[in-house]
């Protein structure tokens, strides 16, 4: 999967640097430009074709609803995520009818920035695998459980371990058709292997999947995970 190019929309430069160290602390995504007003942003726009446009809604020579709609009269294919602070329902609804794939408020946290750019990504991933989604594919993509929540979702997970990453793992691991390894599964997922490796390790013990030992062609073992 190629990087995701960013391009932010911000008329204060200090939260533009910001905002631009934040998208480069995250794997997979890669800054592509940077606009100080709605104009600029047209501009950028139609030399860059960048794939996720973060945009303030306050903007010097016009406010980010407007260079929205402008996005979407264009068809050009890049997604939103609005950047305000503007908290009024009637506006907030107005932004989502408007095509955005999310909405953060101001000041955030880092956090809150990286979720939504890893759910973003993870989106991506689904829509550009070239496979039939299921309806696990597309709750994972709006966000929506399922009405019986799953056993490890009803307890208190181990410190360092979170229910996103794990979800994230299972759902994987739902979609192949062969045992994997920790490395596969890594690969697969976007994910460190160590990381990877803690949850299969916590999936395994508590019975939601199960491990086998296989032996390669020097001999060595590798254990390998399936549902």
């Amino acid at each position: 999967m190629q990087p995701i190019r960013v391009m932010i929309v911000e008329d204060d430069p200090m939260v533009i640097e910001i905002n631009a160290e934040f998208v480069s602390k995250l794997p997979g995504f890669v800054l592509a430009g940077k606009a100080g007003s709605g104009k600029e942003a047209m501009q950028l726009l139609q030399e860059l074709h960048p794939d996720l446009l973060l945009l303030d809604y306050f903007l010097p020579d016009m406010n980010g609803l407007s260079l929205l709609q402008w996005i979407r009269s264009q068809h050009y294919p890049i997604d939103v995520i609005l950047l305000t602070a503007n908290r009024d329902p009637e506006h907030i609804q107005t932004i989502f009818r408007a095509g955005v794939v999310d909405y953060i408020i101001k000041p955030f946290r880092f956090e809150r920035f990286q979720s939504a750019l890893e759910k973003y990504r993870e989106t991506i991933k689904l829509l550009t695998d070239h496979k039939p989604l299921d309806q696990a594919d597309v709750d994972a993509i709006t966000g929506i459980k399922p009405y019986q929540s799953e056993s490890h979702s009803e307890e208190l997970l181990p410190k360092g371990l979170n229910d996103r990453t794990l979800k994230q793992i299972l759902h994987y691991l739902r979609k192949q058709a062969i045992p994997l390894s920790s490395e596969e599964v890594a690969s697969g997922t976007g994910l460190s292997r160590v990381t990877v490796r803690r949850y299969l390790d916590y999936l395994e013990k508590k019975g939601e999947i199960k491990m086998e030992v296989q032996y390669g062609s020097v001999g060595r073992p590798m254990n390998k995970y399936r549902l």
